[in-house]
């Protein structure tokens, strides 16, 4: 990147990334939750829960029937806990009409396309100066550029890269190096490649500086933004499709996903499409107590997941918001075999 202001300016050029095969990871693929074994799998989960997620199963495959959009936003440990699968199944089954994240949701869900693992070490890297260092996000950096120029859409590129052979070597000519992988070993379990194959969007809401690709001389704010920027009016566009009715997940996301949604539908209702009989649902791990919701000495006052998502949004638009409280890896799968078992 150019700058050409008054202030001292770090000299990304001397970043010395390393080969992501030799990186220590947590996650792998014999980690993932599949499909077949989540339908089999009992569940942690209290009955209070499994009353909310069986009444939630039932609306979203009711609101499918009836060609309404249900929307997912995902944070990034959905991912790195394994559960890409599921979601990747629910979009090949037509369930989701739109799938949406943050920078590092995408970033696990690359690494698990590329080699089948992902979930860094970041303790033993970080004192070395190593986090986030290896070569191969040059990758996701080298299609969002590629990405920009075509004036496309974040997940978009990052899906077409995956799938799209062509397109996949017009990016890497020059961002691969003789150390690099130039194929996608496990596109199968990538949510990016089930979006980009259904043609269904998957959007990207990103910072500047948040993501571990923005460490490498290869980042470009502008090609990113950009893409993102795009993604935003994509979901949005989907948001006006609320008007008479639809779901929104919010799985883990305390403050993107639901700063997104609330844009997004402000906007749709500003330009005619406002949103009536609005479902949500948020999964998180925290207790929720909607009476400390407005109280500012509350730190429930703050939590824009519970106040946004669960409340705020669906009194504003004649709906209804369900609270999932405990761990994803138990309340997620639980809610895919429900809409599974509704399914069938």
């Amino acid at each position: 990147m150019e700058y050409r202001g008054i202030y001292n300016f770090f000299d990304s050029s001397k970043i010395e990334p390393y080969p992501i095969s030799k990186r220590t990871n947590k996650v792998k693929i014999e980690n993932l939750v599949l499909p077949d074994n989540a339908i089999k799998s009992d569940y942690n989960v209290s009955n209070e829960n499994k009353e909310q997620i069986e009444e939630i199963a039932e609306k979203v495959v009711q609101l499918r029937k009836e060609s309404k959009p249900v929307i997912l936003f995902t944070g990034a440990h959905s991912i790195k806990n394994g559960l890409g699968p599921l979601i990747a199944d629910l979009v090949r089954r037509d369930i989701l009409t739109l799938v949406a994240g943050n920078g590092a949701t995408t970033i696990h869900d690359f690494e698990l396309a590329l080699i089948g693992e992902t979930s860094e070490y970041v303790p033993m890297a970080l004192e070395k100066g190593q986090f986030g260092m290896a070569y191969e996000f040059a990758y996701i950096n080298a299609a969002l550029s590629t990405g920009n120029k075509h004036k496309l859409g974040y997940g978009e590129t990052l899906g077409r890269m995956i799938c799209d052979k062509l397109y996949r070597d017009e990016i890497l000519k020059n961002a691969a190096n003789a150390e690099s992988p130039r194929e996608f070993k496990y596109p199968h379990f990538s949510v990016l490649a089930a979006c980009y194959d259904k043609k269904i969007p998957f959007t990207v809401h990103v910072g500047i500086g948040t993501d571990v690709i923005d460490q490498h001389h290869s980042f470009d704010g502008q090609a990113k933004g950009g893409c993102s920027g795009r993604d935003f009016l994509i979901y949005t566009n989907q948001a006006t499709r609320f008007t008479k009715g639809g779901m929104v997940f919010n799985i883990g996301s305390a403050v993107t996903g639901p700063e997104v949604l609330l844009k997004a539908v402000s906007m749709a209702a500003n330009t005619g499409f406002k949103p009536d009989n609005l479902m949500t649902a948020d999964f998180d791990v925290r207790q929720y107590e909607p009476s400390k919701s407005n109280d500012e000495a509350s730190a429930g006052y703050y939590f824009r997941d519970q106040k946004s998502v669960v409340t705020r949004i669906p009194q504003a638009f004649n709906g209804k918001g369900y609270y999932v409280q405990g761990n994803q890896k138990q309340t997620f799968p639980l809610l895919y075999k429900k809409i599974i078992e509704k399914l069938i």
